[in-house]
């Protein structure tokens, strides 16, 4: 399975925004994201009457959507799923998961941080970063919010695989072409 890493913060803290800008980011870097957003007021994907929600509506545990270029999964659980059972459907297709939210798994998290939201979250577990818009006493490492060239970086650094890198559609090991 691809590492996962999680980015946490503060409802409007500008988590999906800095997500936005380590796909691109890294994606100019050749690499593979899948992300992972966890919703926790619910989600409603299909809408009432189409073919895929009278399946679930006339018992199916599961309806997969399949058009050229897009597959989607609506299954029935019981409980919210954690982090590495959603993971678990994304396979070894990517070379990175960045997730959004599930600040209580046991994943490393990227902290978003903005001081006109209030004080830093105080119980996140597994912490490896924060991203911030003005600096904070902290041990833990750094980056200023539009620092997403470094964050990619940092993730780049000790998160992929560098035999993961695709060029071109191809992949491709880096060091001996760099």
């Amino acid at each position: 399975m691809p590492p996962i890493v999680s980015i946490v913060g503060k409802s409007n803290s500008g988590k999906t925004t800095l997500i936005e800008g380590l796909i691109k980011e890294l994606k100019l870097r050749g690499y593979r994201i899948a992300t992972v957003k966890h919703a926790s007021r619910g989600l409603t994907l299909d809408k009432p009457g189409k073919d895929s929600w009278r399946h679930i509506h006339a018992g199916s545990s599961a309806t997969a959507i399949s058009s050229p270029g897009q597959l989607v999964l609506i299954k029935t659980v019981l409980q919210t799923p954690s982090l590495d059972e959603v993971a678990h459907f994304l396979e070894d297709d990517y070379d990175i998961i960045l997730a959004e939210g599930f600040k209580h798994s046991n994943v490393p998290k990227i902290e978003v941080y903005h001081k006109e939201i209030g004080l830093p979250l105080s119980d996140i577990h597994e912490l490896i970063a924060i991203a911030t818009n003005v600096p904070i006493e902290t041990t833990t490492k750094q980056f200023l919010l539009k620092d997403v060239r470094g964050l990619a970086d940092f993730l780049e650094n000790n998160f992929l695989k560098p035999s993961n890198k695709q060029t071109n559609g191809r992949s491709m090991q880096r060091g001996a072409v760099d």
